[in-house]
This record gives C-alpha cells, sequence and structure tokens, in this order.
C-alpha cells in the first residue's frame, strides 16, 4: 500500500464504531496468530522430541498447529513439544511480545503492549529468554579478548531474606569483587564470538575451569593485569598480552577494546531492570548477547525463532 493510501486509511479509524473497533482488532489478532503459525510450520521438527527418532509422519493438527507422530515410539507432538514456547497460549500476541523485547521494555509497559496480565508478562519473559540464554559460542580462536564485570547480588522476587532488602536495586556493602557481587567474565574474539560465564567467585582457579574449554590453544590472549589471567596463561601454555589499566590502552592489534565496549553497553542497558535477579541473570545475558548478535537486523520473527530454540534455525 502507498504511503498516500495508508495515510487517508489511518484518517478513517475515528469514525469506527465500537464493535467495527473489536472486529479490527480481532482482524489483526488472527492475522498475527497466522504469521506465527506459518513461521513454526516453515521449521517443521526433523526428530521426534520424546525419543529423539528421526521418523516422524503427518498426524492431523490440534489447536491450529499440523501434530507429527513417531514411528519409533508412537508418541503424537507439534512444533512447539520440548521447546521453552510449549503450552504457553496467545500465539497471536507472541510477535508483539518478541518486539516488547527487542526494544526492552520492562514488564509492565510490556503487559500493556501486548494486552496481556504483568504476571503473563513475566513468565513469557522467562520463557522466551531460555534458549537464547544457552545460544553462545562454544570455543573463541585467534586474538582473544577477556575482561571481566561484576553486578549487584539480587534475591528480587524471594519472600525471606537474608538481609534486609534494598529498594530498586540499591547498593552492596561492598564494591566491585567483593560477596556483594556476582562476577561475569566476558570473552571475546575479532570475528564476534562471545561468551560470558558467571563465576562463583573471581579466582585463578574458577577463571581456568572456565577459560580453558573456551580457548583455543592456538589463540592469543588479551586482558587487563590481573594475576588470575596470568595464573590460566602459565598452566595452559596460552600466549598472552597484557594491557596496562594505565598507559596506552593498545599495543599494536592487542587491545581489549572490543570487551570493553560490550562491558559498558551491558551496564547501561540493565540499568533499566533496577537490578536483575541474580537466578535469572544468565537470561538476562542471553537477551543481550541476542541483540548484539542481530543489532539493527532483529525482527520479531528472528526473536521468536530464537526463542523457540535456534536448533531450528539451522535445522539440527
Amino acid at each position: 500500500m502507498e504511503k498516500p493510501t495508508f495515510r487517508a486509511w489511518l484518517s478513517q479509524l475515528e469514525r469506527l464504531s465500537p464493535s467495527q473497533w473489536e472486529q479490527l482488532h480481532a482482524r489483526i489478532e488472527q492475522e498475527d496468530a497466522c504469521t506465527v503459525d506459518r513461521l513454526l510450520e516453515a521449521h517443521p521438527p526433523t526428530q521426534c522430541p520424546h525419543c529423539g527418532a528421526a521418523h516422524l509422519i503427518r498426524w492431523g493438527s490440534a489447536h491450529g498447529l499440523p501434530r507429527y507422530r513417531c514411528r519409533a515410539c508412537g508418541r503424537t507432538s507439534n512444533a512447539l513439544t520440548g521447546s521453552p514456547l510449549a503450552h504457553l497460549r496467545q500465539r497471536s500476541r507472541w510477535l508483539r511480545f518478541a518486539q516488547a523485547l527487542i526494544e526492552g521494555v520492562t514488564i509492565r509497559q510490556a503487559a500493556v503492549q501486548c494486552a496481556i496480565h504483568k504476571n503473563t508478562a513475566l513468565r513469557w519473559r522467562r520463557r522466551f529468554l531460555e534458549a537464547p540464554a544457552l545460544h553462545q559460542a562454544s570455543q573463541v580462536h585467534g586474538i582473544v579478548e577477556a575482561d571481566e564485570t561484576f553486578f549487584l547480588k539480587s534475591l528480587k522476587g524471594q519472600r525471606h531474606l537474608p538481609r534486609p532488602p534494598r529498594k530498586r536495586g540499591g547498593v552492596g556493602r561492598t564494591r566491585g569483587a567483593g560477596p556483594d557481587h556476582a562476577p561475569v567474565l566476558v570473552v571475546r574474539d575479532r570475528s564476534g564470538a562471545m561468551v560470558d560465564v558467571i563465576l562463583e567467585k573471581l579466582d585463578a582457579s574458577h577463571v581456568c575451569q572456565a577459560l580453558k574449554p573456551l580457548v583455543d590453544p592456538e589463540a592469543v590472549l588479551c586482558t587487563d593485569g590481573a594475576a588470575v589471567y596470568r595464573a590460566f596463561a602459565k598452566a595452559t601454555g596460552i600466549v598472552h598480552q597484557t594491557l596496562p589499566i594505565r598507559g596506552p590502552r593498545v599495543r599494536g592489534p592487542f587491545h581489549i577494546q572490543h570487551v570493553n565496549a560490550y562491558d559498558s553497553r551491558l551496564k547501561n542497558w540493565m540499568r533499566r531492570f533496577h537490578g536483575v535477579a541474580t537466578r535469572y541473570l544468565n537470561q538476562y545475558l542471553g537477551w543481550r548477547r541476542l541483540l548484539e548478535r542481530y543489532r539493527k537486523a532483529i525482527t520479531p520473527q528472528t526473536c521468536l525463532l530464537e526463542a523457540w530454540g535456534y536448533q531450528h534455525l539451522t535445522g539440527t
């Protein structure tokens, strides 16, 4: 539709009666539901979610989605079975909620945008972020940057606190690596592959345990002067470039500017939530990685596919 025609159509909306408004909303939700269904049907399951066998046959449909029957175990399933989105209702509003995730709005704002209860919006956020929380690089190569950042530990949502409550995030009694903060190790290579690991404690043993399976033995590790990284490099024999906190921060191709810039974007983005419950911190880290991975190219459809499970995008 051309822009002048669309503007003329919009100008007529104020003339709609209440019943016509209801019909218009119903039609929009129906179209959104059909879009979601087409998206799911375009990525049919390749194996049984119950037994893993690759012997699925069409077996009718239910609730608007095709069903499949496994010849091996005899159980039926649909495209959502076994995924984080299984048993969620109101598919007509999933794309609007995916757009709310892209915009990074609060739970209450997302509930208003999607016309759902705030408790439903909270449940949807947790379910939509399950798969992105697991989607990160398994190994980094080449020039690898590593740095740590800290988030104040939060017991948000829990009824029995071992300390006095803090209002809207608040501040801790200690700073940096103190017991009031959860350390997050961020690792990134020059191709953009990134991993972040929530550490129990920022010491040499936990850092070595996190980095050893991630960093390619032929990689060059770039970090600040923290002793935990020197201990890891010494234990594994990986080439280590130390960048001083004071003085020149770049030595030829070696620097930690990329990982530092990501840490800054992450912390600024997190502030809107006024403290994230530590038990859900991994989901918020995965949420931010999702936005970083697609940047301006992200769409509600892409976000929905990621929430459904990245294996459907790759066919595995």
